[in-house]
């Protein structure tokens, strides 16, 4: 059987999906290649985690472990963080700031481009030893990455077949990037998580809408009721989403004025983690904005928590995710320690987001053992794909991942629907 075979697909709109799919070595192998490695543009960091020369910070795009740096000029670079020598890890620090990087073993040395500068003993001692007459350092480079900078947003990409960066992201995604990153980013801190389940199941969490006020009772209390307003943006080729909510009620003034969306924040004890503290300008509309970028990045709004949830695939029953926590440079003291309280809502232990790990490990439990059973995607409709829904009760967003996930692998079912 070839290997792009695996995948047998109910119906050609992807509104049935084979539970085989979180499951299958081979697959997740497959993966690999044809999507971390393949024409995509990943979620990489923000440019604000490296703002000076030497700074450099290590992270994962699929299984690749990767450097991404600055050098003396200001240029940041991205590369796999192997030795080319005998494949150990090199840089082995989560962040730090170096003009060189030495790996432990034999002390190869790489500057902050990836190129290999430096060999011990190349030459031998006492003109004996040493490397091949073949040997040429310049073919020993660490593998590089393309990298773009959109808004303060780092993104690589190992292909050289990508598409432009804003043409991957599609007009609706920038818009809203742009709109986000609305200043000079200032970290405020991270936070990291694993779940035991597949990182497919975690990019369908992040665009199930159905969800939200369901599974997330502090959500569905206080913030959002299944009846609010919201809908799901997506872009052209349905790669990427944005889900949102307009809130009902702030405590400095409202956002919307329908009489059924007013919520129980009265009651509420400690009102502080509802509040909203405008900040994006007079047309501003979601309460609550969750866009997922295809495949490995989540950013946040919610009220005026922002973060970034870098998705690492660590196996088929493993995920860990990285949430990095932001605001702006020129955020008064009030609003950043805001930023930071309301990140309760976030994370491992938060009052909405742990939730979402506890309901990815329940399925991938269940469905382990019984790989001939399909997932059901038909909230919201079936047949063709749209790039807008104006409800929250739809499942067109896990469809449109689906879609693009194979024809990335060459998956599709015959007359696939994109």
């Amino acid at each position: 059987m070839s290997e792009t075979q695996s995948i047998r697909w109910p119906r050609n709109d992807y509104s049935r999906v084979p539970n085989s799919v979180y499951h299958d070595p081979d697959l997740y192998e497959l993966e690999q290649r044809r999507i971390f490695e393949g024409p995509v543009w990943m979620y990489l960091g923000l440019d604000a985690e490296i703002p000076n020369p030497g700074d450099f910070r290590t992270a994962w795009l699929g299984t690749n472990p990767v450097v991404y740096n600055r050098d003396a000029e200001g240029t940041v670079h991205a590369f796999v963080n192997l030795c080319a020598h005998r494949g150990a890890i090199v840089r082995r620090e989560l962040c730090g700031n170096a003009q060189d990087h030495v790996c432990v073993y034999h002390q190869w040395c790489y500057d902050p481009t990836g190129a290999l500068v430096g060999v011990p003993f190349a030459r031998g001692i006492a003109g004996k030893g040493g490397v091949s007459k073949e040997f040429r350092r310049e073919d020993h480079a660490l593998r590089k990455l393309r990298v773009e900078n959109f808004r303060g947003i780092l993104f690589a990409s190992f292909s050289d077949e990508t598409v432009p960066l804003t043409e991957y992201l599609g007009p609706v995604i920038t818009a809203h990037l742009t709109r986000l990153m609305h200043g000079k980013v200032r970290i405020i801190g991270y936070q990291r998580q694993k779940m035991r389940g597949n990182w497919k199941a975690y990019a369908e969490n992040t665009r199930d809408q159905y969800h939200g006020s369901l599974l997330h009772k502090f959500l569905g209390t206080f913030f959002t009721k299944t009846t609010t307003l919201g809908g799901l943006h997506m872009d052209p080729r349905h790669r990427h989403s944005l889900v949102y909510s307009t809130p009902a009620k702030t405590f400095d003034a409202p956002l919307a004025t329908k009489a059924d969306l007013v919520h129980n924040v009265d009651s509420f004890a400690d009102e502080r983690v509802l509040r909203f503290i405008p900040e994006f300008g007079a047309d501003y509309e979601y309460g609550n904005a969750i866009c997922s970028l295809f495949p490995n990045a989540v950013f946040q709004q919610i009220r005026n928590n922002l973060a970034t949830r870098q998705i690492r695939p660590k196996g088929t029953d493993s995920l860990e995710l990285l949430w990095t926590i932001f605001g702006f440079e020129d955020d008064d003291e009030e609003l950043r320690k805001h930023r930071l309280m309301q990140m309760n809502l976030g994370g491992p232990a938060g009052f909405v987001a742990s939730e979402d790990g506890e309901a990815i490990e329940l399925v991938h439990k269940a469905t382990k053992d019984r790989r001939d059973t399909v997932s059901l995607l038909e909230m919201g409709g079936t047949g063709p794909l749209t790039e807008f829904a104006p409800t929250r009760m739809n499942e067109l967003a896990l469809r449109g991942f689906w879609s693009y996930y194979s024809e990335l692998m060459g998956t599709e079912p015959p007359n696939a629907i994109r």
